[in-house]
């Protein structure tokens, strides 16, 4: 009998939190830098991490706007945002899920 190989497709990093997309009260996806410095939009968080990351996104101030190496546009935050634990796809095709936030 011959096994199988597992592969695995994502790995669980953290990542910081550097803009979103949506209102400030509500967002719909975060913008991180992954730890190659590489900034990625999430896929739509979930309403409980969305909650949980809006109060610090309105407290964050004022944004302004920017995009993704991709072109894809969000409202950057203040400095030093915290972190979000993510999945981040390995393959060519890579999806960012925001999974929880850190404790900073």
């Amino acid at each position: 009998m011959q096994r199988r190989k597992k592969v695995r497709h994502a790995d669980t990093v953290d990542a910081e939190i550097v803009g979103y997309t949506g209102p400030a009260a509500r967002p719909r996806a975060l913008a991180v830098r992954l730890p190659g410095g590489r900034i990625a939009l999430t896929q739509t968080l979930k309403a409980p991490l969305a909650a949980q990351v809006s109060a610090y996104l309105i407290a964050s101030g004022p944004s302004q706007s920017a995009r993704t190496r991709a072109g894809e546009t969000y409202h950057t935050t203040g400095p030093a945002g915290p972190a979000v634990e993510v999945l981040a796809g390995t393959t060519r095709h890579s999806v960012v899920t925001a999974t929880r936030l850190r404790n900073s």
